[in-house]
């Protein structure tokens, strides 16, 4: 205990030996209940990654059902292609409610009294390893999500397919695989820009309101001390040489920042505050000091807080620099997607579309919300406008705001 309360307060020059072990942790017999529990979820998360990641999606097929209305073998043969990613989707979906499930469960051993939720993470580094081991998938899940926006193009091809032939009174088999509900649930899901993250925030925030009886500070606590951890072990060169994999390393970096945004959820006033137990410089100097391309999709993620708009600009200064052209490349990519969007741009007013830009601290989330309208605008309208349509609209915003001056308005803000 008093090792790694001698971390916590920086003073481990006389407290070498204290590590969280992420690669070698295994469960005590009072862990191994809820061990087994995680692991056996956890069992299939390399599977799902790797399905996402070979994750193409059906533009082609999509693009040429929309360009030729009443050519019903490009119908079909669209159709036929979509109706396995959804059921992918479906998958991934699932997935998550699985991991919700466990997060909570993960939640109340390492938050229950009479051990405080240091003493928790000491005594059972098994289960914190699982607990590492959920946000080091969910962060990873979600890059993979945010650089694929065919996903949410194939299904709200298949969303925009189904209602119209619902219209119809036609009934499709694969709606017994995914109903009207289970989309509607999977809509919401695949909405978010970081979809598996958003689900790991709520089940904390449900857990906490569900507790009433624990204080929230077991939780805030747990999920401070964790990040203080990381950061230690990333910035202190003894813990650093115990890794045995550069892998390692990016583990308790995705670690650390999955952290910080469930705190930054669950805490009444945020990560950011100067009450915050995280020491938010400390982090992103850390993140920082490692190489730009293995830690941009981080950066990012942290400049995404509702509440980094609100801190000084010195601290927003510290990610903006070097996640904003990931941001730039981002916009050029979902610029070509929104190709397979059926859309009219003059329906889209040019002041609301700079109105959102201007509201938004994340570059990548700017332009994540704008094809949500561009879609929102094809649901009302069913608009057979031109296919290049909606991806002028994209690179036209990027001829309106210059790169520096787009860096210099978020900073202002």
């Amino acid at each position: 205990m008093g090792n790694l309360l001698k971390v916590l307060t920086r003073e481990i020059e006389n407290y070498p030996h204290f590590f969280l072990d992420f690669e070698n942790a295994q469960p005590t017999e009072g862990e191994r209940e809820i061990w087994n529990q995680i692991s056996a979820v956890l069992q299939d998360s390399e599977s799902i990654l790797a399905d996402l990641q070979a994750y193409k999606g059906a533009g082609p097929e999509i693009r040429d059902a929309i360009q030729n209305p009443n050519d019903i073998q490009l119908q079909e043969k669209a159709w036929n292609a979509v109706c396995p990613l959804v059921v992918r989707l479906k998958r991934f979906y699932e997935f998550s409610i699985r991991l919700e499930k466990a997060l909570q469960s993960l939640l109340e051993s390492l938050t229950c009294p009479p051990y405080t939720p240091t003493q928790h993470l000491e005594r059972e580094q098994a289960l914190a390893k699982e607990f590492a081991e959920i946000l080091h998938f969910t962060l990873r899940f979600d890059e993979l999500k945010m650089r694929n926006p065919a996903i949410q193009n194939d299904f709200s091809y298949y969303r925009r397919t189904i209602s119209r032939n619902r219209i119809n009174n036609m009934h499709l088999d694969i709606e017994n695989e995914v109903n009207n509900e289970m989309a509607n649930r999977m809509s919401l899901f695949y909405a978010e820009a970081t979809p598996m993250l958003k689900t790991l925030s709520n089940a904390t925030m449900h857990f906490v309101s569900e507790n009433k009886t624990l204080p929230i500070e077991n939780t805030t606590d747990c999920l401070s001390t964790m990040t203080s951890v990381c950061k230690v072990m990333l910035e202190t060169p003894e813990y650093r040489s115990r890794f045995t994999s550069e892998e390692t390393l990016m583990f308790c970096m995705r670690v650390m920042v999955g952290v910080i945004i469930l705190y930054d959820h669950v805490h009444p006033v945020g990560a950011f505050c100067k009450t915050s137990k995280i020491d938010m410089k400390g982090c992103i100097k850390v993140l920082k000091e490692q190489a730009p391309d293995s830690v941009e999709g981080l950066l990012n993620a942290l400049s995404s807080l509702d509440d980094l708009h609100t801190q000084p600009p010195e601290l927003r200064t510290l990610i903006y620099p070097v996640s904003m052209p990931t941001h730039l490349a981002a916009m050029a990519h979902v610029s070509f997607s929104l190709m397979t969007v059926d859309v009219q741009a003059a329906s889209l007013p040019r002041i609301h579309v700079l109105h959102i830009l201007q509201r938004r601290d994340s570059y990548f989330l700017a332009i994540t919300h704008l094809q949500e309208i561009v879609e929102s605008y094809y649901d009302v309208n069913h608009s057979n406008a031109g296919l290049q349509s909606g991806r002028f609209m994209v690179l036209a915003v990027l001829f309106i705001f210059d790169f520096s001056e787009f860096h210099s308005m978020l900073c202002m803000q």
